[in-house]
């Protein structure tokens, strides 16, 4: 069978591949950051290497959480919920903040982001941008109707690694790709308390983990023509793992878990008719440094990227840099690409009977 390499949406335009993310690209860009847990401090770290990002509001429920972020980080204002009026609303009132980073739990993605771009803001909000498509079209409408910014934190899309290797895979060099395989998993302690066991925050290891296994798969070969899902769910209705079985018409194939129960190496493997790539080290299929790549017989190469920060900062050059310019919408990180997601997830949790209380 002979089949044509494809072309990948998801690789950045040239310019972009070997820009110094830490470089100023326009004029400075005031953020505000909606909630202040581990993974908006994480990104909020990277956020204050960028030269022309200023930090400049961080709002929570609790004053004294609030306070602590914005002293730890080094945010010129926080608010908090008070008599008056909540710390959301207190943030997107304040003129200095042009764009919204939302941090929140998934379940509450659609009505911070609604806020926002209500209150006029431009918003990158956390992976998966919402529960379901509905709420992803509702947003998506939203923003366009206001002629506002919106992208959905999927990091990985812009780290150095994952572009090359996209490159590499559409180049041609290890053959037409037939076959790629990815997984993330690791044994969360189930606690009906936290955000990824609960249901009402939409949680499971879909939702959570299936995007990066899922990049690799559709940024080499494109959106699939089939999903079949199977998977495990909690008593409570969490999907605790799962597997999707992707085809495409071509007879490409993909095989992805994701897990709350086993501990994986998190790698992503890609491969042609020629040779294969690979993901090399912790992480690496959300977080590669290292690519492995084989072609015919000849000895295994290795390309290494250094990761700057945590990682964050490539996606937060590109969301700067898009306001910069005046772009609604990153043309690396598109808004079809996010509501593609949804629907190919809303699609797999139908198969494994997980329902969220936003679904009704």
């Amino acid at each position: 069978m002979t089949l044509a390499p494809p072309t990948s949406p998801f690789i950045a335009r040239p310019e972009l591949l070997g820009a110094d993310p830490l470089a100023p690209t326009g004029r400075p860009v005031g953020w505000g950051v909606v909630a202040t847990g581990a993974i908006a401090a994480t990104v909020t770290a990277d956020l204050a290497l960028l030269p022309d990002a200023v930090l400049q509001a961080v709002s929570s429920r609790h004053a004294e959480r609030a306070r602590a972020f914005a002293e730890q980080l080094g945010f010129a204002s926080w608010y908090a919920d008070d008599e008056a009026r909540s710390g959301l609303d207190a943030l997107l009132a304040d003129p200095a903040v042009e764009v919204v980073y939302v941090a929140t739990p998934h379940a509450q993605h659609a009505a911070v982001v609604r806020a926002a771009l209500t209150a006029g803001k431009s918003v990158l909000c956390e992976k998966p941008v919402t529960i379901n498509a509905r709420e992803a079209q509702e947003l998506v409408d939203l923003a366009r109707e206001r002629g506002l910014f919106l992208m959905e934190a999927v990091w990985t899309r812009f780290l150095p690694a994952y572009q090359r290797a996209l490159q590499i895979a559409a180049s041609g060099e290890i053959g037409t790709v037939h076959w790629v395989a990815a997984e993330v998993g690791f044994p969360a302690p189930l606690d009906l308390t936290a955000r990824i066991w609960a249901l009402a925050d939409g949680g499971g290891a879909l939702l959570d983990l299936a995007v990066y296994p899922l990049l690799w798969a559709w940024g080499t070969l494109g959106l699939p023509d089939s999903v079949r899902a199977t998977g495990a769910r909690t008593p409570e209705g969490v999907d605790a793992q799962n597997a999707l079985t992707l085809g495409w018409d071509s007879g490409a194939q993909a095989q992805l878990t994701t897990s709350l129960l086993a501990r994986s190496p998190h790698t992503a493997l890609i491969c042609g008719s020629d040779g294969w790539i690979r993901t090399d080290g912790a992480d690496s299929v959300y977080r590669p440094t290292r690519l492995d790549v084989q072609v015919g017989d000849a000895a295994v190469r290795t390309e290494e990227f250094p990761l700057i920060g945590s990682g964050y900062v490539h996606e937060l050059r590109e969301v700067t840099r898009c306001l910069q310019q005046g772009l609604t919408e990153s043309p690396v990180m598109p808004l079809e690409h996010s509501l593609a997601t949804m629907r190919l997830l809303d699609g797999a949790r139908e198969q494994l009977g997980v329902v969220y209380p936003n679904d009704r």
